[in-house]
């Protein structure tokens, strides 16, 4: 897993960050985003059987952990950075600043059946399919 950096257009109107969705593992289907969240709190805190994902963090400093089953990674995005997560893979959010704004673009539309909220469970699962 790698985090990948944007490239970045800046003028005196300021700075454009495009990101073109033939680059990304999936066509998107639903998107949405985070912000307000206090310093130090943790989102996400799940996996998703099917479900793709790519977090691209607009604004402040995200530190990312990914947990396949098997190893875990933590990974820093920052303003103009962003991360692919795939399906079947545990993931945590910690926002740093108090200040970011994280968006995520989804391969599927939203379903609450998709999503593995038990730790203990996704370990489960994963087990012999690593």
């Amino acid at each position: 897993m790698s985090i990948d950096k944007f490239d970045k257009f800046n003028d005196s109107r300021g700075d454009l960050f495009p990101l073109d969705y033939n680059k990304l593992n999936f066509k998107p289907l639903r998107m949405f985003w985070t912000t307000n969240v206090p310093r130090n709190m943790i989102r996400g805190g799940h996996a998703h059987y099917k479900t793709q994902q790519y977090l691209m963090c607009l604004q402040g400093v995200v530190e990312v952990l990914l947990d396949n089953g098997k190893n875990k990674e933590k990974y820093i995005i920052k303003s103009g950075e962003g991360i692919y997560v795939s399906e079947m893979v545990w993931d945590e959010q910690k926002y740093l600043t108090g200040n970011e704004i994280l968006c995520v673009l989804c391969s599927t539309e939203y379903d609450i059946e998709d999503y593995i909220t038990d730790y203990d469970m996704f370990k489960d699962i994963t087990k012999g399919s690593i």
